[in-house]
């Protein structure tokens, strides 16, 4: 009996073949951009816990210094106390364009040395031995995939299992390229210790103690932006339920009369429910198949412009492979089951509902339909109501995006209930019964359609809001780099000493020679840039302060105050005036706050001169050179001659930001790439609803052909009724796109980088919007419109011989 109902139940695809393939493919669809965003993140995560476990090989504890870094002779008072530790040195190296990370080991104690003497690549004929690593000028391991600085570096040894963007060495060659002198990063605590330790508090009290399980820096940097892709997905996901949800529910339509059938031959409700589900878990399982296949391949596409962004962001650096991980098929096809059973329950409910000796009644259920939308419509008022509460009630990025679920979930409720209205306005001001005819059949049509207008909406407000927000940054970055970048000229040499020669050079020629000098520091366990500026005129006029202190330039010059950057005045909520703890021994009163845009980093400037006070061995490579625009080629030249400087060594003004905004336009290719993928769901979500809803549309096309109206104009119709509703939901999607855009740059760009951009329009970006909705209707409606031209008469006449 099960068997038998089974296959009738069944039998409906195979009558229903393109009905099937939409079901297939909407599902496909929701699970591969699910999966594609998930097996990223996946790749993400896992690149950073490889990197984290090069400094923390075993999750060890870790010692770190609360001025952000260890004095040589706390690691000697330890040593002689008898704790077994292993010293790490990291920095960051060579030009800001092509910049790696320097890991400096202990190679006769830090477990990391045994993975970089085995032979793994090729080239490497036998294994190294420790002492070889210590022979001048020392070496460096890197991954074959990384990219070095153009700079002169010890020899490189290839080995795949540093992380990529870092190169690893013994940590004194690390501290001769980094001229850190006797500084240390960390001090790995070995997992075997001696009984009866002193305690720390009693032999290094300024040195804290961190557990090695607590996660990678880079990790809790990116967290925004891998929870930004997971939103992205879940949202992609959504929109393609509505494909689904639309076919099944038009699927259990067209099987009414097969299910009364069934249920007078005495199948009992329980048997046929279980045989539903046991249908959907049938199509779920290769819809899944499918979208897995997809993801991984969406995902692969999308992996360098993820790399992209994490590097430009964060400057955190993942391989350029994908790797089949069970965490995101798992989640790929659990989301796929979950999704299939949401959209199947009410299918499910109503089937349960159905009275055997019942008529089809589809005018009846159809007002229940529209009464239905009454009741998401309250519901959207509710979740509306809720998001304009949420920003008051509660903060944080999930608080933001929170507001943003519910705000557009609420505006898709409300949509169906919107466009009735207006389809009813439509017809109160049309003068004509065929143009009356149009929009009464428009609004007789929403049932079907409004889950495919409900993706159409979500699409284009998140393309509306999204590049808001993209061209709202790549605006004010464009000024802000104008104003930053206000040298002619920028130089690095290839050592310290050669600034010895070349700036008095240049100062005797009349070029302002501007120093750009920096420490690294560490400011609540984040990496922190402190920079020293010279007394000049450069700053003064063209760095843009958002906040400042009376005289705040003065305050810089006397070595009395200190400007910080936008991310660190918001993280850790610090103001013109307050203190700032730079080190341990090194505190100073902030002046003033500068926007900095494109780094999530805190960031500080004092005086040249009183940072060499505190921090007197920093290098002294890079220099802006202010001259006249039309001499900066001649200076250069010179400068290459006089002192035998590689062209590497000079980068004009102009250059230096074409680079930066090639980084920029980078940065965002996958968030263009996730908004065009879900645009293009949303238009064939619109074509599965055309489609499926083409066998229901003759009762009500035949007596208006009946009437007189041609099959090519009643076409013409049908194309025009799918733009009219698009381009309803265009206009209601332009305001919540905007508010959606005022929500990304003002409250989840706060809280994932850490700065407020100001929020600017553009006309015409949603104009072609607007164009691509409205294309896309057009497209989806081709094909049934084009079928209902080329039908025959007889057909439209057979619909008046069929009861309904």
């Amino acid at each position: 009996m099960i068997a038998a109902t089974l296959m009738a139940v069944l039998s409906h695809w195979r009558r229903q073949p393109l009905q099937l393939g939409m079901l297939v493919i909407g599902l496909a669809l929701a699970t591969a951009l699910w999966s594609a965003v998930q097996a990223i993140n996946s790749e993400a995560r896992a690149s950073y816990a490889e990197a984290a476990a090069q400094i923390s090989p075993d999750q060890e504890d870790y010692l770190i210094g609360d001025a952000g870094f260890i004095e040589l002779s706390q690691y000697v008072a330890l040593r002689r106390a008898g704790w077994l530790i292993s010293p790490l040195l990291i920095g960051e190296f060579g030009d800001p364009g092509s910049r790696i990370e320097l890991l400096g080991i202990d190679i006769l104690t830090h477990p990391m040395a045994e993975t970089l003497t085995e032979v793994n690549t090729p080239q490497q004929a036998e294994p190294l031995q420790p002492a070889d690593l210590l022979l001048p000028p020392g070496r460096l391991f890197v991954h074959p995939e990384t990219r070095l600085p153009d700079t002169d570096l010890p020899p490189v040894i290839a080995n795949a299992n540093v992380p990529p963007g870092t190169a690893v060495g013994d940590i004194g060659t690390v501290a001769r390229l980094l001229q850190s002198g006797s500084r240390i990063s960390r001090l790995v605590i070995l997992p075997q210790q001696p009984v009866g330790l002193p305690p720390l508090r009693t032999v290094a009290p300024d040195l804290i103690r961190q557990s090695g399980s607590t996660g990678a820096d880079t990790e809790q940097l990116t967290r925004s932006f891998h929870l930004n892709l997971t939103a992205f997905g879940l949202l992609a996901f959504a929109v393609g339920l509505f494909i689904v949800q639309g076919t099944i529910a038009l699927g259990i339509e067209q099987r009414r009369g097969m299910f009364r059938t069934l249920r007078s031959l005495g199948i009992p409700i329980k048997i046929l429910i279980s045989v539903i589900f046991t249908e959907l878990a049938i199509i779920t399982t290769l819809a899944a198949l499918i979208g897995l296949a997809l993801g991984y391949l969406i995902a692969a596409a999308l992996m360098p412009g993820v790399g992209a962004t994490l590097s430009g962001l964060y400057g955190a650096d993942l391989p350029g492979s994908l790797r089949l991980r069970p965490s995101w098929v798992l989640s790929g096809f659990g989301m796929a089951l979950a999704g299939m059973l949401m959209a199947g329950v009410q299918s499910a409910w109503s089937i349960r509902t159905l009275p055997i000796l019942a008529p089809p009644a589809s005018a009846a259920r159809g007002q229940q339909t529209l009464r239905g939308h009454r009741w998401s419509a309250a519901a959207g008022v509710l979740l509306l109501l809720a998001a304009a509460v949420i920003p008051i009630a509660l903060d944080g990025l999930f608080a933001g995006f929170i507001f943003l679920g519910a705000l557009m979930i609420g505006a898709a409720l409300l949509l169906p209930l919107l466009l009735s209205l207006l389809a009813t306005l439509g017809g109160r001001l049309a003068k004509r019964p065929l143009s009356q005819w149009l929009w009464a059949d428009m609004r007789a049509q929403l049932p079907g359609l409004s889950l495919a207008l409900m993706a159409l909406l979500l699409a284009l407000s998140t393309n509306i809001g999204v590049g808001t927000m993209v061209s709202s940054f790549r605006l004010t970055f464009v000024g802000w780099l104008d104003q930053r970048l206000a040298s002619e000229l920028y130089m690095t040499l290839p050592n310290s000493d050669d600034a010895r020669k070349v700036t008095p050079w240049l100062k005797d020629r009349g070029v302002r020679v501007l120093p750009i000098r920096h420490s690294d520091e560490r400011f609540n366990g984040a990496p922190m840039e402190v920079y020293g500026v010279v007394d000049d005129a450069t700053y003064r006029d063209n760095w843009p302060l958002i906040a400042a202190q009376t005289q705040a330039w003065d305050q810089i010059a006397q070595g009395t105050g200190v400007l910080i950057n936008e991310q660190l005045a918001r993280r850790a909520d610090l103001a013109p005036g307050d203190p700032l703890q730079i080190a341990a021994d090194w505190q100073m009163t902030i002046a003033g706050v500068y926007s900095d845009y494109g780094n999530p980093h805190p960031q500080a400037i004092v005086g040249l001169d009183r940072l060499l006070a505190e921090r007197p061995q920093i290098e002294n490579r890079r220099f802006g050179l202010r001259v006249d625009a039309d001499q900066a080629q001649g200076l250069r030249a010179d400068l290459q001659e006089a002192f035998a400087l590689p062209a590497t060594a000079f980068i004009d003004k102009r250059a230096l930001k074409d680079r930066s905004l090639a980084i920029f336009e980078r940065t965002f290719v996958v968030t263009g790439a996730l908004n065009l993928l879900t645009f293009g769901v949303a238009g064939f979500a619109m074509l599965t609803s055309l489609l499926t809803l083409w066998s229901q549309r003759l009762p009500q096309l035949a007596p208006i052909w009946a009437m007189g109206v041609t099959r090519h104009k009643l076409a013409r119709l049908e194309v025009l009724r799918s733009v009219c509703l698009a381009a309803l939901t265009a206009v209601l999607a332009l305001p919540l796109g905007l508010m959606l855009g005022w929500a990304l740059l003002a409250v989840v760009n706060v809280e994932a980088f850490g700065w407020r951009l100001p929020m600017v329009l553009f006309p015409m970006e949603w104009l072609r919007l607007f164009a691509m909705a409205l294309m896309a209707a057009a497209l989806a409606a081709a094909l049934p419109a084009l079928r209902l031209a080329r039908l025959k008469p007889a057909d439209l006449l057979r619909v008046f011989a069929n009861e309904r």
